[in-house]
């Protein structure tokens, strides 16, 4: 038999190996269950078709299944602040696009703070809006239009938008500012009632989704004036940028990234990013992303985090220039 001081020694030291090795262990073993990655929007949308996209082939790099959920409201609220209160354990994931920097200028009360209450996990890609008019509008580029906008009244012509706040909105709100005109918004809810009133001529101009506008364009109901962003997309390849087609110095790309609830341990955060980025560079998943619009983007948690925080800056701005406010 061992003697009692010898015992003792022995488990001291088995204590201190197991708790050395805890931490490593634990980080080691994430994911031990499926991950819920929550969309604060209804099923259908941009955000929810990109969760949709990488939600398999992320599970199959961590090695468990991505459950997407849709937990719609607020314009994204009520499903980030389930996020923000969720155990920090890197089960309960929201995936957002940049609702998440609009939304703090746009509330007066917000039901988390997305500094304080999230961390970033990383991105996972972008993707354009396009701007289009009506096809009874006498304008064939941008610049027909700004001629044509700032030979009436302010206001007299009118964009249609998936709702105060959403990107559809804040892209022609970014048009207005860079091209100092006034155009009448007329929120409606959802994108695609907007399109359907662009198309009758009820709005003469909107900035729908460059994936979702596609089969207009393409069926002549709608005509495409110009892509938001920096270069011609893929999809309409024939269409400029509306830099290129009349107003320089405006760029507008949505942007998608997946949060944790803050407190998420850095460990668990890393393997998450990750197998992200593995998922995310594979051939099959790329391809199959910018059949539907969206340009894969892998950044560090650190670089999505540094994006998000000048984005809310960069917004601030605008929304309140604007006079802006939730209903």
């Amino acid at each position: 038999m061992k003697p009692p001081h010898l015992l003792r020694t022995v488990c001291a030291l088995a204590a201190a190996a197991s708790c050395w090795m805890t931490p490593a262990t634990a980080a080691d073993a994430f994911p031990q269950r499926p991950v819920t990655l929550i969309v604060p929007f209804a099923p259908g949308g941009s955000v929810d078709i990109a969760a949709r996209l990488i939600s398999d082939a992320w599970g199959k790099a961590l090695g468990q299944s991505v459950i997407v959920e849709n937990r719609a409201g607020a314009s994204g609220n009520i499903g980030m602040a389930a996020v923000a209160r969720a155990e920090p354990n890197g089960y309960t994931l929201a995936i957002n696009t940049m609702s998440l920097a609009i939304n703090p200028a746009l509330f007066r009360s917000m039901p988390f703070d997305t500094a304080r209450d999230l961390r970033s996990v990383g991105t996972v890609g972008t993707s354009q809006h396009v701007l289009t008019v009506s096809p009874s509008l006498p304008v064939n580029n941008v610049k027909e239009l700004l001629d044509y906008i700032r030979a009436r009244p302010a206001n007299e012509l009118s964009f249609g938008s998936a709702g105060t706040g959403s990107t559809f909105h804040m892209a022609a709100e970014l048009f207005k500012s860079v091209s100092g005109t006034q155009i009448l918004h007329v929120p409606y809810k959802g994108g695609g009632p907007a399109m359907v009133d662009t198309i009758s001529g009820q709005v003469q101009m909107s900035f729908p989704v460059l994936s979702a506008a596609k089969p207009q364009v393409d069926g002549k109901k709608l005509k495409a004036l110009g892509v938001t962003g920096t270069t011609r997309s893929p999809l309409l390849p024939d269409v400029p940028t509306i830099a290129e087609s009349g107003l320089p110095g405006y760029a507008f790309t949505t942007w998608f990234v997946i949060s944790a609830p803050a407190g998420t341990p850095q460990a668990v955060v890393d393997t998450l990013n990750a197998r992200l980025a593995q998922a995310l560079q594979s051939p099959e998943l790329s391809e199959r992303m910018r059949r539907e619009g969206f340009d894969p983007l892998v950044s560090t948690p650190a670089e999505t985090d540094a994006m998000v925080k000048g984005e809310i800056t960069r917004w601030a701005g605008i929304v309140k220039d604007a006079g802006i406010e939730a209903n």
